[in-house]
């Protein structure tokens, strides 16, 4: 584990191994409450004198993004500083990268990590990847450490553990979970686990589910596994037909959910409608836990793709993929709904948002 052996660390790596192999069908699927588990150490973060920087994941040219019209325009991370009070961003920097279409930062927040979603080669060998960055303390701006495979295909997710000593990713394409640890100056080290999905036949959509697609891996104690309607019960909207040469393709009439985001507080929860091309509203019961839809405003855009809140929970950050638009929305702190767009960006392809404070 170059330099990172020991008791305790083969003692954490198998137990990781073994709550892997027993629940990685619910891993794969599962939408997780994690930016509920983060956000005390998020808004403790943000509360400090320190600017905010915010970081823009995006799918890059020259191809076209899952679901895509027309070739990709991005370039990579774009970091935006925000203004904390009325929500706004002005450009920083474009870090240079592929597909870096899923961010995560480091408990400490020094340090931001991507996947880098990329599929086979010619000859079939796995391209996926995880890429780590310097956070400069003064300016919010990225130095890139270095990147790693990932031994699988088409890495879609990856998250942090709690102790910031290890990276996890999903890949999507080969069903696989990949661990990495990490060294104290962020680097990602070598690989130290890859686990892969048992082969177990065919779901009910042969084409849709021809074989296991790990859709992310993360660390918490809660999790939702019941489906969660993100539509009017009178919607016009179905489930779309799987393309398997455009897998986000969402045809005219259709709808699928993207991002699921729970606000600071715990007490709203909002998702991505791609298709109707909306936001959907939900209050969640303080007793039961109960999702109460409260109503949908629309992305201002066209596919909706990924979504995340400000650490204080006063914004919402929305990226409109196929319209290469930001747009931000103000939470309303006693009902959770949102007003606005107030903000409109322009940015290329936006599919992930990470949020961080810098001093100075």
């Amino acid at each position: 584990m170059n330099g990172q052996s020991g008791d305790t660390d083969h003692v954490l790596i198998d137990e990781i191994r073994r709550r892997l192999l027993k629940g990685m069908g619910m891993a794969a699927g599962a939408m997780a409450l994690y930016p509920m588990l983060s956000a005390t150490g998020a808004m403790a973060a943000s509360s400090g004198s320190g600017a905010q920087y915010v970081y823009v994941g995006t799918y890059t040219g020259p191809n076209t993004a899952p679901g895509g019209v027309a070739p990709s325009r991005a370039r990579g991370i774009y970091v935006f500083r925000m203004d904390p009070v009325q929500g706004g961003l002005t450009p920083v920097q474009t870090m240079a990268a592929e597909n870096p279409s899923f961010l995560a930062l480091s408990p400490d927040r020094r340090y931001l990590y991507s996947v880098n979603e990329l599929g086979p080669d010619a000859d079939g060998n796995p391209l996926g990847r995880v890429s780590a960055y310097r956070i400069a303390p003064d300016s919010g701006e990225l130095t890139f450490i270095n990147t790693r495979l990932t031994g699988g295909t088409w890495t879609c997710h990856c998250s942090v553990h709690p102790s910031g000593r290890y990276l996890f990713a999903a890949n999507y394409g080969t069903g696989s979970f990949s661990v990495f640890p990490l060294g104290d100056n962020g680097e990602i080290l070598e690989m130290s686990d890859l686990v892969e999905s048992p082969p177990n036949g065919q779901g009910p959509d042969g084409v849709r589910q021809e074989g296991a697609h790990a859709h992310m891996m993360i660390t918490g104690r809660g999790a939702i596994t019941s489906s969660v309607s993100t539509l009017p019960v009178d919607s016009e909207f179905g489930r779309p037909m799987f393309n398997p040469d455009n897998p986000g393709e969402v045809p005219t009439g259709s709808n699928t959910t993207a991002e699921l985001r729970i606000h600071p507080q715990g007490r709203f929860l909002y998702a991505t409608n791609r298709g109707m091309n909306s936001i959907a509203v939900f209050r969640v019961d303080d007793d039961s836990g109960q999702l109460i839809n409260t109503g949908w405003v629309s992305s201002g855009g066209e596919i909706p793709r990924g979504m995340n809140l400000d650490p204080t929970g006063r914004f919402l950050y929305v990226g409109n993929q196929n319209s290469d638009t930001i747009k931000v929305f103000n939470i309303d702190p006693q009902s959770g709904a949102l007003k606005g767009p107030v903000h409109t960006i322009d940015s290329p392809v936006p599919v992930d948002f990470a949020f961080n404070a810098a001093g100075g």
